[in-house]
């Protein structure tokens, strides 16, 4: 990547000439997606051009200098009008039009492909957003390819801008701070997740029963989140690997080592926090399932009760039955009916109905009915 070869020497055809310049594609309906074109010459700004064609034609003209590009999900035209002037790999192209792709770097001659995932947190939904870049980068361009807001390049425009002696080592200087970028980034998320692991924590043993949707969802942002930072770690060991084959700059060296820690320690927090929301689920299986028994419990123990209250009303009832009965037969006032002129008819009456109630709560009682 420290190849510093004239543009020329790189084409696929002749260079036409000035005027003859790919056009500009027109805005599409969301504005422009050239977010903007800077030239830079020793770390300086030297123009920044309205257009695609005018930053190719100065370029040339200046083939010392370094052009960095913005696109905001640019459409086919411009991403081919790139792909022309500055001889990007058509997979890579494709790439970066279809996007939805998994953090990469990939190396097409003296142009280098990475694809990244930003991320930020937001607090009113209390969830994690994720956005795409790709990013191209050769002896003397860099071009930047966003889909979604994260993350925010101005910022690292101009903080490069600040510092010239960094931004004259070149593209290579210009890939790095994207990455500390993209990684910096990831500090916010870890810190709004934790929170939200913590306030999960206390849901859990509060009884919250819309709990278990809120670990289920964040459960599955941490998936997204780990495909977007574990990558990463190979990446950079991958690029510092080349740091003798590309003769990378010393200064360089301790940058991307710089970010090459701190992606590792968001990698491992983001693996704790799946670890952690795992656990987390079972504590709270466990919980909802000691609340489902300990409701069971308290119903078949207020059946229970029920049933020994019925057993009582039941057992009273037919203690009262009998005499109600014997009471019944001998008030029919039929004059044919029998004891009715025996003198120990009455006494005979009440004395049955005595025996058998006295017999019938005997019985009941024997069986704890009452």
């Amino acid at each position: 990547m420290s190849d510093r070869r004239p543009r020329a020497a790189r084409r696929r055809s002749p260079e036409p000439p000035p005027a003859a310049g790919p056009p500009e594609p027109a805005a599409g309906p969301e504005g422009p997606s050239v977010v903007q074109a800077t030239l830079y010459r020793d770390g300086r700004r030297v123009a920044s051009p309205a257009t695609l064609a005018e930053t190719y034609r100065q370029l040339r003209e200046h083939p010392d200098g370094m052009a960095w590009i913005g696109l905001h999900r640019p459409t086919e035209q411009e991403l081919h009008s790139l792909a022309a002037e500055f001889d990007l790999h058509e997979l890579a192209v494709e790439d970066a039009l279809e996007a939805h792709q998994r953090p990469k770097l990939e190396r097409y001659g003296d142009t280098l492909f990475v694809v990244l995932r930003a991320a930020r947190y937001l607090d009113a939904q209390e969830e994690v957003d994720f956005g795409e870049l790709h990013v191209f980068v050769g002896p003397d361009f860099l071009i930047t390819v966003r889909h979604g807001a994260a993350p925010d390049l101005s910022a690292v425009r101009r903080r490069m801008e600040e510092n010239p002696a960094l931004l004259s080592l070149g593209p290579e200087a210009v890939l790095y701070a994207v990455l500390d970028a993209v990684v910096d980034g990831y500090a916010p998320v870890v810190a709004g997740v934790q929170n939200d692991v913590d306030e999960i924590e206390t849901e859990v043993f509060g009884g919250d029963p819309a709990v278990s949707r809120r670990i289920y969802e964040l459960s599955r942002e941490m998936v997204e989140f780990q495909r977007a930072t574990r990558p990463l770690v190979g990446m950079l060991h991958a690029l510092m690997a080349g740091f003798a084959k590309y003769g990378t700059d010393e200064e360089l060296q301790r940058y991307l080592r710089d970010v090459a820690d701190h992606v590792t320690h968001t990698s491992e927090r983001v693996d704790g926090f799946r670890q952690a929301l795992t656990e987390i689920l079972t504590v709270n299986a466990t919980l909802v399932t000691q609340q489902q028994n300990a409701e069971m419990r308290a119903l078949a123990e207020a059946g229970f009760e029920q049933n020994e209250e019925i057993k009582k009303i039941s057992s009273w009832a037919a203690i009262l039955f009998a005499p109600t009965l014997v009471g019944t037969i001998y008030g029919m006032n039929f004059e044919t009916m029998p004891e009715l002129k025996w003198a120990g008819g009455y006494p005979f009456a009440i004395l049955l109905m005595a025996v058998v109630c006295v017999s019938l709560y005997v019985i009941f009682k024997k069986r704890d009915w009452l």
